[in-house]
Parts: C-alpha cells; sequence; structure tokens
C-alpha cells in the first residue's frame, strides 16, 4: 500500500473515510466536527450515538474559549492531549492539579480521591471556566456537587470518563444538570476522547 506521510493528507483521508462509512449525521455541522474527531481519535463508530451535545454546549463552549478561559483537566494525560498553543493564542491556560502534593495531602486527610480535591482547588479560580473530564468519575460527580452547593459555575463541561465503576452514572447526572455539557453514553470515554472533543471545539475558534 502506499503510505501517507503528510499528517494532514492523514487527517484528510481519515474523514473522508468516517464520512463514507458513517453517512449523514442528523445534527448541525458544528457537532458533526466534534463527533468525527471523537470517531478519529479512537476509531469506533459507535460514538456516532454515544457523543450527547446539549443544546447550547457549543455555542458556550466557544464563547468562553474566545474569552480567554482556562480549561481544568483531570488528569495529565488529557491535559498533554489538547492543543496547549491554540488555547495560549486564546489567551487561556490548561490547569491540572492532580499531581500537586497539597491536594494530595489534603485528599488523604479527608480520605477522598485526589480527583475530586483537585475539582476543589480548581473551582476556587474563576478563570477556569471549561472543565474537561475523561477519567475520573469521582471527578465528574464532586463537580457537580460543587455546582448544586453554588461553589462552583462552569461554562462548559466536557464529561466522558471512561471505566466500570461510577463512569456511566456521573455522566447520567450530568445529563440531567442544567449546565452546557458533551459526553458519552454508557461506560465507554476516556482522555482521548475528552481531549478530541475540546480540540475540535479550539479548531472552531
Amino acid at each position: 500500500m502506499e503510505i501517507i506521510k503528510k499528517p494532514q493528507d492523514i487527517e484528510n483521508k481519515s474523514m473522508k473515510i468516517i464520512k463514507a462509512e458513517v453517512g449523514d449525521f442528523d445534527c448541525s455541522s458544528e457537532e458533526e466536527k466534534i463527533i468525527k474527531r471523537v470517531i478519529h481519535a479512537t476509531a469506533d463508530f459507535d460514538f456516532k450515538d454515544l457523543v450527547i451535545i446539549a443544546d447550547d454546549a457549543v455555542e458556550a463552549g466557544l464563547k468562553a474559549l474566545r474569552s480567554g478561559a482556562n480549561i481544568v483537566t483531570d488528569v495529565n494525560m488529557l491535559r498533554a492531549g489538547i492543543n496547549e498553543r491554540k488555547l495560549g493564542a486564546l489567551g487561556g491556560e490548561i490547569e491540572c492539579f492532580i499531581s500537586d502534593d497539597q491536594v494530595a495531602k489534603d485528599a488523604k486527610e479527608e480520605g477522598i480521591t485526589r480527583s475530586m480535591m483537585a475539582m476543589r482547588k480548581a473551582v476556587q479560580n474563576p478563570q477556569n471556566k471549561i472543565f474537561a473530564i475523561g477519567n475520573a468519575p469521582t471527578a465528574l460527580f464532586e463537580l457537580m456537587e460543587l455546582m448544586e452547593a453554588g461553589k462552583a459555575e462552569p461554562e462548559l463541561i466536557i464529561g466522558t470518563p471512561v471505566g466500570f465503576v461510577g463512569a456511566k452514572e456521573s455522566k447520567a447526572e450530568l445529563e440531567k444538570m442544567d449546565i452546557p455539557f458533551i459526553t458519552v453514553r454508557g461506560r465507554k470515554g476516556g482522555s482521548s476522547v475528552a481531549a478530541s472533543i475540546t480540540n475540535a471545539l479550539l479548531y472552531m475558534t
């Protein structure tokens, strides 16, 4: 077979294959770009029906990004997958507190996960307006509890935690929230999914 060597050519061909195999998307062009990028990142066509985008999520996300909002991630793997240069050009930064020594100490003392304590630290900065959670269901549960307690007002939540314990349930709860969100139903998800959604929004700005 012919080996395609240029990165953009590889991506363009991938997107053509996705379009050919999926056919028409029953959504807006912006939402289609997000779903296609998730499929591109995972090679899993199930995501066509699993990605759930709230009606105002894309608009809210783009508005926040263009205003210089920071993005908070639950794990460093997700942080590494987001286009930091593009975000920086908009005036935003990526924040991740999972490896913070004080977060680890406080989490141990309270008997909770570091992901939960990291969310408590993240919401203290009003510039942290977009939360991308791709790994830890406890982080998503904690963020929603902080919102209900009036301690957090995110402008967009990208919630795609993966796994067998709490992942499906945390995302189901997110769908009930009156907040712009993008999520994935069921057990599937992960950092690569959250990164692809975040980057899709960044490329739209």
